[in-house]
């Protein structure tokens, strides 16, 4: 799909002349729910990019009102590219020397916006910096525990030496020439907000983007991972990562990564035989 010329479509705010040093990047599709949250915590960024593409459930009329009240925002609309695409267009509108890309159902605690200006004065050897995303369970009120093992994800980069892969159809991920440490302070927070039968929706739809993007780089199915892969991601996530700290929410949690691990096998395994049969 061919990219939209740029259009800004709600009115723009000059960052004042405290503001940090970076754009924020986000992609939005009927976020409403969260959208307004992780826009409140960007607040103090000198730009905020929303690229969205097609929402119809009050997303659009959120930004507006936040962009209204003074927040750099520039809404830009353009039509869904996949996922990879997709962020890398709204990188593309940074104007900012640093960008940090957020999705629309996360947010930044107070500790790591607090130390943002730190992190923006690195070295220039440091493209980038991976930081520590925790989150709060469907059901849960509070972030899961703090023992938990959180995920380091690079998030926070220089403009022009950082990319999506455009190859990469879901579990898309930042890629940055030169060095990339951990933000030790503060938190990413992702709300995993959806009820569980809308969760397994989105789980099975990834599962299926990524057993397509299997059979795009020429990989056959396995047998030994149809069997293996989902009880060892259970374990990994329930054990390694230590969502046994969090109760049945934990355990929920884990078993629904075991079957997104049991449907992307099973789903591989058949998009391939149809293929193969004609």
């Amino acid at each position: 799909m061919a990219l939209t010329h740029p259009a800004t479509v709600s009115p723009v705010h000059p960052a004042d002349s405290g503001a940090l040093a970076a754009s924020a990047a986000i992609i939005c599709l009927n976020e409403a729910a969260c959208i307004g949250k992780c826009l409140q915590s960007l607040d103090g960024f000198a730009e905020i990019i929303v690229v969205d593409s097609g929402s119809t459930d009050g997303t659009l009329t959120i930004v507006d009102e936040f962009a209204r009240s003074g927040l750099p925002i520039r809404l830009i609309s353009q039509p869904w590219l996949g996922y990879a695409r997709q962020k890398q267009f709204a990188l593309d509108q940074a104007t900012q020397p640093w960008v940090f890309s957020i999705d629309a159902d996360e947010w930044l605690d107070d500790d790591l916006r607090a130390s943002l200006p730190r992190l923006l004065a690195a070295d220039g050897a440091i493209s980038g910096w991976k930081v520590r995303r925790s989150l709060t369970l469907y059901g849960q009120s509070k972030p899961v525990s703090r023992w938990t093992r959180p995920e380091h994800i690079l998030r926070l980069v220089r403009r022009g030496r950082a990319r999506f892969d455009p190859a990469l159809i879901v579990h898309e991920g930042l890629t940055a020439e030169g060095e990339t440490p951990i933000a030790r302070q503060g938190l990413l927070r992702h709300e995993r907000a959806l009820p569980l039968d809308e969760q397994m929706k989105k789980e099975i739809a990834y599962a299926r983007l990524k057993a397509e993007q299997r059979l795009q780089q020429g990989r056959k199915p396995s047998a030994l991972k149809l069997m293996f892969n989902p009880p060892i991601y259970f374990l990994r996530i329930f054990f390694w990562n230590r969502f046994f700290l969090c109760g049945w929410a934990g355990f929920i949690h884990a078993a629904t990564g075991a079957v997104y691990s049991l449907m992307t096998e099973a789903i591989h395994r058949q998009l391939y035989h149809a293929r193969r049969d004609g």
